[in-house]
Order: structure tokens, then sequence, then C-alpha cells
């Protein structure tokens, strides 16, 4: 029997990672993405949808798709928007908009996952992918830490909500991680601050975080249902003081 899975920002980062995890002999992944070029890697196996992840009609065809593909058993709402703005310098309605971009991404790909493993009568798994930055947030990030912290709180509303019908959500909360957008800012500086956030001493790779992802969807988690799964090398736990010894 054929699986299939939705992944939305499957292009670049962590969503390409997912990607080629979930792939297989009996796996097909519809890859939703802004930019074709972003998909311009994909072989067999993959079904490139291009289009916003927000917007209703694309998602509605990516899971048709993914129907069409075989049994629809997963889905990752990976689709990000990174730009800030300050309540102090930037208007009320771009703050609201910036927050709602990214939630709006959330809730329209969880909608849409919860309506199709209900129609079809088919249990399903469903993963947020969230941000250290829900519980920690950075300065300068209030958009992005706000619908993050929001996206959390919706993993657990929906768990309760749909476990029942067989329907498990379940996100994970990256710290930072070498996505091509990371590269592009990397300094040896940068570099250094990092890994002295990171009690690993590092950040991940795509390909860590993607194996966390496949886990919650893989019937290895099958009892695992409203969790927030930190993927960050204890950054979110690290406690940093001056009068830290080593």
């Amino acid at each position: 029997m054929t699986v299939s899975y939705v992944v939305t920002g499957g292009g670049r980062g962590i969503g390409r990672a997912v990607v080629e995890r979930l792939l297989g002999d009996r796996s097909v992944v519809v890859a939703v993405e802004r930019d074709k070029d972003a998909l311009r890697w994909a072989g067999p196996g993959v079904v490139p949808v291009i289009g916003d992840a927000a917007d209703e009609e694309v998602v509605a065809w990516a899971a048709d798709l993914a129907q069409e593909s075989g049994t629809l058993a997963g889905w990752v709402n990976n689709a990000a928007v990174f730009r800030d703005a300050s309540v102090h310098s930037s208007p009320i309605s771009e703050v609201r908009a910036l927050i709602a971009a990214n939630l709006d991404l959330a809730v329209v790909g969880c909608a849409t996952a919860v309506r199709h493993f209900l129609d079809a009568g088919t249990p399903g798994a469903i993963v947020n992918v969230t941000s250290h930055q829900a519980t920690r947030a950075v300065p300068g990030s209030l958009p992005y830490s706000t619908a993050k912290a929001a996206t959390e709180g919706l993993t657990r509303a929906l768990a309760v909500e749909y476990g029942r019908r067989g329907i498990r959500v379940n996100a994970v909360a990256p710290g930072s991680v070498a996505t091509e957008r990371y590269e592009a800012t990397r300094t040896p500086r940068l570099e250094s601050e990092l890994a002295r956030l990171h009690p690993l001493g590092r950040v991940a790779t795509p390909a860590e975080v993607a194996s966390v992802v496949a886990h919650l969807l893989s019937p290895d988690a099958a009892f695992v249902n409203g969790a927030t799964i930190p993927v960050d090398g204890g950054r979110t736990v690290l406690g940093l003081d001056p009068e830290a010894r080593e």
C-alpha cells in the first residue's frame, strides 16, 4: 500500500530534508512551495504544488493530489514567513499581518489535513514546525515568536479535539538550523555565538530535525499526541550565567 504525505515549504531547508526523509518505495510526498525553482531538485516520488501554503485552494489541491497518490498518512506544516516588525516603530497593522501570516500557514494546513483525514475515515498525523522562539523570545522577532507560540497552542487544542478520531497532532521546535538562510548570514562570530547558545556546541542540520518529524508521523510515535518536542540541542534549557563554571 502506498502512503502519501503533504509538506508545506518543502523546497528548502527543513522542509526539503523532511520530504527527502519521507520518500520511499511505497511513499509519495506532495511538496507545497511558493518558489518553483526551490523544487528543481525534486525527483520521482515528489509531487510539486506551486503556490501559497496559506491559500485554502492551493492546500486543498495538495491534499487531493496526496490522496490520489496513496493513503494520506501525514501532514507537515513547515512553511514560514521570516520578517519582523516592532510595535514601537511599525504600524500595528503590519505587526498583526505578520503574526497572521505565520499563524495562517498552520491553521490552514491543520484544518485541511483534519478534514481530509475525517472524510477518508483514516487515521493521520500532523506535525507543526514551530521554534525555540515560541518559549524563548528573541528581541526583534515579536511577530514570529508570537505566531509560533500560538501554533503550539493550536497543536495542543487539535490534539485533544481529534485524538479520539484517530488524528494525532504534535510539533517540533528547532533551535538554530544550518539551512540555506543560515548559511547566507553565517560568519565566524555568529557561528561561535550560536555554538555557545547550544549545549551540544553547534547548530542542527536540517536532517536532524527531519528525523524527529518523521518519527512523530510514524507508528513508532502512536501514543505521542499534543507534544512539542524541542530539537534544539538543549538551547531552551540552557541558563547562561556570568558565574557559570565549566
